[in-house]
């Protein structure tokens, strides 16, 4: 299979009218939704609310066009506020270009090398963990234009924010506070009305006519930003300085790991909804492609945005053509109506933002957790913790060595040893002389249980003559496992013991015969089954045998 192949151009060789109308009708309806988040995003994130739709105009066509997904759509979503609004504060804008430029490329590279299928490898509770933990990020960024607190710019850091918002609360504007509880009960209450219109368009609409006609002290994006520019991004090259691009390397990295992990989780959402397969690496790669596009004409990071996706396939869109049109349709928004974005009130926008943040937190499926395993809560609580008061990537660092480290543990539980002998009892009582031991392995033999393994042999008493080793039920044999029974080889060499394998599986056997332990065993000590090791055993000492339970 190709790195790279769009779904694009295997979507349009059979297209029909039919489908294009269906696709249409999805673009405009996505593109409804996500206006007025696209400038909440952009505006939470630090920069001016034209720049977000920028972002989803330029990458949401890349992403569609190129990419590996019939049905993804690309833009700004909450999962990078945090890291745009940290990066800004520390790099400036000029920064942050250049840090999602490298994204952008890191991404390309990731999906070049074919590492599209990293998502699989993320267990539950830390999608569930850091899911939940961006929605807290987003819901605390939003208190300050929510209650309308007369106070600048705000830290980055978790802790720090809530400190300022308490002790601000004798600033809070009632009349925003009004707006933002306002837009949120339209949201939440308008699609009992209507499911087609989103109703956090009508919100916008109606909260900034009332901001228009009444003479309220209520903050807007007019009176935030002093222009509001209907122009088209225009193309700039950031200047490359070393030194600049070292201290960026870490928001590089957290932008490109965030992003493919998003977009990726999006697909598979997708992928569920119509009973398809998306291409990862093709879909890395786009994303890859969208970012660094995004970079040089000013936009902020792009990725699947998962909300946005699952509208655009309940409203029948099928095929790229779909997130195409979406992004055509902003940019028809972005050329006519931006400048009357001026009157949308910045509490309504936050009030969306909290409704998203609610429902992205899968607060249910963060509770149901708690009724699983030690092992899933301890990741999913240090994942949230870590997500919410330190940093998105570091969470999901922290957790997956975590979790490595618990599956590990787990695993190594569950290789057992079972020890058992062979008596000679010539006169039928009492056992007269043991001479073969035989111990069984079951599961798998790596560096989790090999100590275990290394303990359990010392034990085995070194007066015998035969040891048969059953490994039938080892699947997996790693270095560290083989190291150990490389010692023990030499032990059973040392003391005239003869060391029988049975059972073993193509990797164990593939592992000994390619570091030499095979053929220090004997080929002729390698059985498949043990009765025809017990036969033998069993003419040698001409006598009949007792094998302990």
């Amino acid at each position: 299979m190709k790195t790279f192949y769009p779904m694009f151009l295997t979507t349009i060789k059979n297209y029909s009218f039919n489908q294009f109308y269906k696709d249409v009708i999805a673009g405009i309806i996505v593109a409804i939704i996500a206006l007025p988040l696209s400038i909440a995003l952009a505006i939470s994130s630090g920069v001016g609310p034209e720049v977000g739709l920028h972002t989803a105009i330029i990458g949401g066509f890349i992403v569609s066009f190129l990419g590996g997904s019939k049905v993804q759509i690309g833009g700004p979503t909450g999962a990078f506020m945090i890291i745009v609004y940290g990066t800004i504060l520390k790099f400036g804008v000029d920064g942050l270009i250049l840090a999602t430029l490298m994204a952008g490329l890191i991404m390309i590279v990731m999906g070049i090398f074919k590492l599209g299928a990293i998502v699989k490898f993320i267990p539950y509770p830390i999608t569930t963990g850091f899911t939940t933990g961006i929605a807290v990020i987003i819901f605390t960024s939003q208190i300050k234009d929510l209650l309308g607190l007369d106070i600048g710019a705000l830290p980055s850091e978790f802790i720090a924010k809530w400190e300022i918002y308490f002790s601000n609360l004798n600033t809070i504007n009632f009349f925003d506070l009004s707006i933002g509880l306002f837009t949120i009960a339209i949201v939440i209450l308008w699609p009992k009305i209507n499911k087609k219109v989103p109703g956090a368009l009508i919100a916008i609409i109606v909260t900034s006519i009332i901001t228009s006609l009444v003479s309220f002290d209520i903050e807007t994006i007019g009176t935030r930003f002093s222009t509001i520019s209907s122009a088209l991004p225009q193309f700039h090259i950031p200047g490359f300085d070393k030194e600049l691009i070292i201290l960026l390397i870490p928001s590089a990295l957290a932008i490109a790991f965030l992003g493919s992990i998003e977009s990726l989780l999006s697909a598979v959402v997708s992928d569920a909804m119509i009973n398809d397969k998306h291409r990862s690496n093709t879909e890395i790669i786009a994303q890859g492609i969208a970012n660094s596009a995004s970079a040089l004409f000013g936009g902020i990071p792009v990725t699947g945005a998962i909300a946005r996706t699952t509208a655009n396939v309940k409203n029948g869109g099928r095929t790229p053509v779909a997130g195409m049109v979406h992004a055509i349709v902003l940019l028809i928004i972005l050329l006519l109506f931006m400048p009357y974005a001026k009157l949308i009130p910045l509490s309504a926008l936050a009030g969306i933002l909290v409704v998203v943040a609610y429902n992205m937190s899968e607060w249910r499926n963060f509770v149901k957790l708690f009724s699983s395993s030690k092992s899933d809560i301890i990741i999913l609580l240090v994942t949230f913790f870590i997500t919410v008061f330190v940093d998105l990537v570091i969470a999901i660092s922290v957790g997956m060595i975590l979790a490595a480290l618990l599956f590990m543990k787990k695993m190594s539980e569950e290789t057992t040893f079972q020890i058992r002998e062979m008596y000679d009892d010539v006169e039928g009582t009492k056992p007269k002389a043991r001479h073969t031991i035989i111990y069984r392995v079951n599961g798998p033999l790596f560096y989790g249980a090999a100590e275990r393994f290394s303990d359990s042999i010392n034990e085995i008493s070194h007066d015998i003559k035969n040891l048969i080793l059953v490994i039938k039920n080892v699947q997996i044999l790693d270095s560290t496992a083989q190291e150990s029974l490389h010692k023990f080889v030499n032990l059973c060499k040392k003391q005239n013991i003869r060391l029988i394998v049975v059972g073993a599986n193509p990797q164990p056997i593939k592992i000994l015969q390619k570091t030499k332990l095979y053929d220090k065993i004997g080929k002729e000590n390698f059985y498949e089954k043990i009765q025809p090791v017990i036969n033998e055993i069993k003419l040698q000492n001409a006598s009949q045998l007792i094998i302990t339970q």
